[in-house]
């Protein structure tokens, strides 16, 4: 088993917003955040490609030249065992409780909903906020009618199925798509665990125009550039009357992502802000 490639990335407390936008610019799939008590924001990644380290790296010191990192070298069996130690339940919206493989029949539940999720690269435990705000908002809407047992979802840039997995659960029936096939692959174990056929979630390699057809729900928890520069893509999956979810930017970005849907005919969006991040929701 190759070893990982531990950074250790320290800023100041002041240049977080823009470390954080690196790293949701560049990498698909979670990140440790600690804060230091000298004010500090340590981020650690673990990434398995050594060549896409370098293009990270590259990425990092271009944003923040002055970047103090640590690079080491830590075995990959470790890594594994070390997202068994950080993960934990989190119980996110009214509905749903994320839960991992070994916490099954063991974590109480309390009349919510569990979706099980097996801790890997693929960005969506729930634990990160975008991912959490996106499967609130469901919930949220969910317990106000607007989605129902039924309906179809269109879960884009499905990271770990962790959103399809949710609307399942609720009754509704839909695709998944995203770019990784690492996030295909870790979405089909996760829909096995949670036991989510394909009929009633359909999943594939691919982005919005690779999709055809139009859906009652659109959640899209990607990344602020491509929600601008799919905008067209992604209002044409909306049904008429339908709910679009959009996450995975910050609230600095909300504004800019905003307008530009506003600009192609859609109303004022919803917000939900959790700390520096944001989801807009159109219904």
């Amino acid at each position: 088993m190759s070893d990982l490639v531990r950074l250790e990335i320290r800023v100041p407390e002041q240049m977080q917003d823009m470390a954080t936008l690196v790293m949701v610019q560049q990498l698909n799939y979670g990140w440790e955040e600690e804060n230091l008590p000298t004010g500090d924001i340590l981020y650690r990644v673990h990434i398995e490609n050594p060549a896409f380290c370098e293009e990270f790296m590259a990425a990092l010191h271009s944003s923040l030249p002055e970047v103090d990192v640590v690079r080491k070298d830590v075995p990959n069996q470790d890594w594994m065992q070390a997202w068994r130690e950080f993960f934990t339940p989190v119980e996110i919206g009214e509905h749903f409780k994320v839960i991992a493989p070994w916490m099954r029949g063991k974590e109480p539940l309390e009349g919510r909903t569990p979706i099980v999720i097996e801790p890997k690269t693929a960005f969506g435990t729930g634990h990160h906020p975008t991912t959490a705000l996106c499967l609130s908002a469901v919930s949220k809407l969910a317990s106000e009618g607007r989605i129902h047992e039924g309906q179809s979802f269109l879960d884009l840039g499905t990271g770990s199925g962790i959103l399809g997995i949710g609307c399942v659960k609720l009754g509704l029936t839909g695709v998944g798509v995203d770019i990784d096939m690492l996030a295909i692959e870790n979405t089909e174990e996760n829909k096995v665990l949670n036991d989510v056929s394909s009929d009633a979630f359909e999943v594939y390699q691919g982005s919005a125009d690779a999709v055809c057809g139009d859906f009652d729900v659109v959640l899209a928890n990607i990344l602020a550039r491509p929600l601008m520069e799919m905008a067209v893509e992604i209002i044409k999956l909306v049904k008429p009357g339908g709910c679009l979810v959009l996450s995975g930017l910050l609230a600095i970005q909300a504004d800019q992502v905003e307008a530009v849907y506003r600009e192609l005919g859609l109303p004022e969006a919803r917000r939900i802000i959790e700390g520096e991040w944001a989801a807009l929701i159109w219904e």
